[in-house]
């Protein structure tokens, strides 16, 4: 267990994710999530977490753990195609994390995730995050619209907008 870490997550806070994440950045994370559904039959969740809090932080939880956690949590697995997709970002590491249903995922592979979590990344590191969940929202988009193209009148199985924990 890192401190320099513990200390990064107790000094977190809700005005944190909101100075990256304010209402009209979210608003168009949405809007990109239901752009994004009208071109194929996946689901794309977006979750962005301050940070870890208690047990998780104290017992060092990783990033992909708390990911999965999520991902099962808000039953992104639960849908039709198994084509469900968590971008998770824990903000107080920056560490992102995409964690996606089996259907999809023997289609793409983890390297093909693992890509677009470095690019949305570099976007975070310049503290463009708006921007880089945009382009990660597009780049899992292509994956999908490949693999699972929009077959007529889709339902949308999970919620648009974008969580905040």
């Amino acid at each position: 267990m890192s401190l320099k870490r513990i200390g990064k997550h107790l000094l977190s806070n809700s005005a944190r994710v909101r100075k990256a994440f304010p209402p009209k950045a979210m608003a168009a994370i949405e809007q990109a999530i239901k752009t994004s559904e009208a071109t194929h039959a996946g689901q794309i969740r977006f979750v962005v977490e301050g940070a870890l809090d208690g047990a998780p932080l104290f017992r060092n939880q990783a990033a992909r753990d708390r990911a999965i956690d999520v991902f099962s949590q808000l039953r992104i697995w639960d849908t039709e195609h198994n084509n469900g997709v968590l971008i998770y970002l824990l903000l107080a590491d920056r560490d992102v994390e995409i964690v996606v249903d089996r259907g999809i995922d023997r289609r793409v592979g983890t390297a093909g995730w693992e890509a677009i979590c470095q690019m949305m990344e570099v976007h975070f590191r310049a503290g463009r995050f708006e921007q880089g969940v945009i382009a990660g929202i597009a780049a899992v988009s292509e994956h999908l619209v490949l693999h699972f193209p929009k077959d007529g009148a889709a339902v949308n199985e999970l919620p648009d907008a974008p969580v905040v924990l």
